[in-house]
């Protein structure tokens, strides 16, 4: 601080002071709280208005900077240095944690942990964007590789071969070959659920008006209802299980890595699957496959109790005695 006067004392010592705490310089007056900037011109003894006459930019801020960097040993971050954090992430965070702005933070945590001062906003964005791509490119990589031949191609059918057909028609036909039985919209498809029955339809998709009928049919009986929505989940489970998926697929991947895989398979039309690369596609659509299984599986388990529960022959309960 000595020999320093005026705003050119008040900006160096805003500058050390904001390094300190964030590991960086700030990028301008309106990153300071005043009462920060007012705290620190009564300690060095000049009115904290001065700091409107230091210039953010040109020789002096440079001079500030370098003096402050080898002060904590710091140093810019350089294009190795970049490449070598990208690469960190990808194979330490970006593998389980997929939001941006976490690993940002892990970004930050690891250049400061290394005392290298943070790069501009831009390309601290751009080194997230490859971590987490470099990532996602090695998981579908490992996961497709773990799948058959017969097991990809039975997948891949689901959205299409990729011929270069209309994709409106090919969303709305969504058809798949014989060899898997069973088209994506199937899959996609959840029942309303034990003692709800009813027409099915895609989560989330708005119930279809009730058309006016003369004379309302008599309903069917809900043991009916019950097995007629078993053997169609039936159908659609062992559709599932002749792709092959192995069970331990998915068995490292982070629960939150697979819901998001399952979640863009749910949301993303045919079409807009099959741009996607070969492993990434893959995984997409296996993880939907893998997570819908469980999920019918579970639900023809609740069925079977369901109807099990209704039939004629139930084993009367220790307080039915009596009863009636």
């Amino acid at each position: 601080m000595s020999g320093k006067r005026g705003p050119t004392r008040l900006g160096f010592a805003v500058l050390l002071k904001f390094h300190t705490r964030y590991g960086r310089f700030p990028r301008g007056r309106s990153e300071l709280p005043d009462r920060a900037v007012d705290f620190l011109a009564r300690q060095v003894r000049v009115p904290a208005a001065e700091l409107d006459s230091y210039d953010w930019t040109g020789r002096t801020i440079e001079y500030h900077r370098a003096q402050i960097r080898r002060h904590f040993g710091f140093r810019e971050c350089t294009v190795a240095d970049a490449e070598e954090v990208t690469a960190y992430l990808a194979e330490h965070v970006a593998r389980e944690e997929r939001r941006p702005e976490r690993v940002r933070a892990e970004l930050l945590a690891r250049l400061r942990a290394q005392s290298i001062e943070p790069p501009t906003p831009g390309r601290c964005d751009r080194i997230v964007k490859a971590a987490l791509r470099a990532a996602e490119e090695s998981l579908t990589a490992g996961i497709s590789s773990r799948l058959a031949a017969a097991s990809i191609r039975r997948i891949v059918s689901l959205v299409g071969d990729g011929d270069p057909v209309g994709g409106d028609a090919a969303d709305s036909r969504n058809e798949s070959p014989p060899s898997t039985g069973i088209r994506l919209a199937e899959i996609r498809l959840r029942e309303t659920g034990p003692g709800e029955f009813g027409p099915r339809r895609i989560k989330g998709a708005p119930a279809p008006a009730a058309a006016a009928a003369p004379a309302p049919a008599p309903a069917p009986a809900p043991g009916d209802l019950n097995l007629r929505t078993m053997l169609v989940e039936i159908d659609k489970l062992l559709a599932i299980r002749a792709v092959g998926l192995p069970p331990d697929l998915f068995s490292d991947i982070a629960p939150a890595v697979l819901a998001g895989w399952r979640a863009r398979a749910e949301a993303e039309s045919p079409s807009h699957l099959r741009t996607h690369p070969l492993p990434l596609r893959v995984t997409l659509l296996a993880a939907l496959l893998h997570q819908r299984g469980r999920e019918i599986a579970d639900s023809l388990v609740e069925l079977l109790i369901s109807i099990s529960g209704r039939g004629p022959g139930r084993r009367r309960a220790p307080g039915d005695a009596g009863r009636g």
